[in-house]
């Protein structure tokens, strides 16, 4: 039967890959995200059934509109990507989030919560554990699933454990490594997300979802580098504590390291999970630890099926097994009073003989380098000198997303260790407009990250640069910048 589905936290991994299931079942679903633009980016403006609204459950809002002829809700809402403060984070949104519930006419909602365990101060775990309490004092039915590592694309945990198997051949490690879990594969969990609509409830649940095993860390991780034909060793420390390991996640992984060290402090003991109940009420087949990794590698290159890098057929060409899932980024903001249309008008004249606004003799450089190693960097070809259009090529990069007065971006060419673009973004803020350029990356391996770490200080020398170059070519006023990596 087709239910009114409203699914909180819809951008992120789980709910981006539930939207799509809920849809092909038949369900009218409501999806939210803080940022409506990267939702309409999964390809999901004009889908019948999906109605799509920004939301942020850190601003004080009525969100009584939000409920309206909804019967069910999933609840996907983290913090761990906020810094430091996410616990208060994400308990303050699920307060607010529960306020208006307990006035709703909602009938059930579902929550997809986190193992625990009695002896860990993971403050994580802890979040993650009090939100379903927050949750369940709205008076509704609620049903909270607590899963451990989901083995899928862009699982955090999974990309984590696959990052340090591409990356180090030797990994000395916090003795968190012999600790127990119970992984399961994405398309089990979601299997079991949907099927929770259909099943009744009268009372609130705490179901463990568990896969067909237990496993220590280290034998995922072993197990994860045999299925990659690799070999490593892993060789746990008992002085090295997690919090120490959490130093260098950002030179070993391209998850964002905030959600890295949020989730490596959830790491220090078993987490011990008994499926029995979930497996009896909705029962499928749990693949296997290996067989949920073949599915992952396969499902791999949906990172570039997607309206961010424009469905482009040269990027989806272009990436390996083995590039980060999650992209390095760095970039500089630019407040001025320049128009967009002036702004767009000096974007639109990027590379061939113009250049690139600012330090031509360091793009020079790296275009020579190109050459060096066999690229094709050196040939500058420009379609049009003055206006630009989707598929053209500027030198080395190829444009494939554009926005009129808005948005430009640029598929990397170059021969390098990844997959790479440049972003050029003009947002109308009323009083003032805002002009961006940004580098995104994945890095393949560890040479990839050397290779954007040691890139780093050109680029936000040059974006910094570039971004002041174009204001003052449209004569206006530069008011205030920002840098920002990631």
């Amino acid at each position: 039967m087709s239910r009114n589905i409203l699914v909180v936290g819809a951008s992120g991994y789980i709910g981006s890959h539930l939207v799509p299931q809920l849809l092909k079942l038949g369900h009218h679903v409501t999806a939210t995200g803080r940022n409506l633009k990267l939702l309409e980016k999964r390809g999901w403006g004009n889908i019948d059934n999906l109605t799509l609204v920004e939301l942020d459950l850190d601003i004080d809002q009525d969100l009584t509109d939000l409920f309206a002829d909804i019967d069910t809700v999933y609840f996907l809402v983290h913090g761990m990507n906020h810094g430091h403060d996410f616990i208060e984070f994400e308990l303050d949104c699920a307060k607010h989030f529960s306020q208006y519930l307990a006035l709703s006419n909602v009938k059930h909602l579902i929550y997809l919560g986190a193992l625990q365990s009695p002896t860990s101060q993971s403050k994580h775990l802890m979040a993650r554990k009090e939100t379903g309490n927050i949750l369940r004092d709205s008076g509704k039915c609620v049903t909270e699933l607590r899963a451990g590592i989901i083995i899928g694309p862009g699982s955090a945990a999974f990309e984590v454990m696959q990052d340090f198997v591409y990356h180090l051949p030797i990994m000395l490690t916090p003795r968190w490594v012999t600790s127990r879990n119970s992984p399961i594969a994405l398309r089990n969990l979601l299997y079991y997300l949907t099927q929770l609509i259909d099943c009744p409830q009268d009372k609130n649940l705490i179901l463990d979802v568990a896969g067909p095993e237990q496993m220590t860390y280290k034998d995922q991780m072993v197990r994860l580098s045999k299925v990659h034909g690799k070999t490593i060793r892993v060789i746990p420390l008992k002085w090295l504590s997690p919090q120490m390991a959490t130093y260098w996640l950002r030179f070993i992984t391209s998850v964002p390291t905030n959600i890295a060290r949020a989730l490596i402090g959830g790491l220090s003991c078993d987490l011990p999970a008994d499926g029995s109940e979930l497996q009896r009420r909705i029962p499928q087949h749990l693949i296997s630890y290996e067989e949920a990794i073949q599915e992952t590698l396969i499902m791999n290159t949906e990172v570039v099926k997607s309206e961010i890098w424009g469905f482009d057929p040269d990027a989806l060409l272009r990436w390996q097994t083995g590039y980060g899932y999650y992209p390095k980024q760095a970039g500089y903001t630019l407040k001025t009073d320049a128009s967009c249309e002036d702004l767009w008008r000096q974007v639109q004249l990027v590379g061939g003989e113009e250049g690139y606004f600012y330090a031509n003799g360091l793009w020079r450089v790296r275009e020579w380098m190109d050459a060096m190693i066999g690229g094709d960097a050196l040939k500058r070809y420009r379609r049009d000198p003055q206006q630009l259009q989707l598929g053209d090529q500027i030198d080395s990069w190829k444009v494939i997303s554009l926005e009129k007065n808005h948005f430009l971006s640029l598929l990397f060419g170059m021969k390098a260790p990844g997959l790479g673009r440049l972003e050029f973004t003009i947002e109308d803020c009323g009083d003032h407009r805002t002009i961006d350029i940004r580098a995104w990356w994945h890095p393949k391996g560890f040479m990839g990250l050397l290779y954007w770490f040691a890139m780093m200080p050109a680029h936000l020398f040059i974006f910094r640069g570039m971004t002041h170059a174009l204001v003052k070519r449209c004569k206006a006023k530069i008011q205030q910048g920002n840098i920002e990596t990631k």
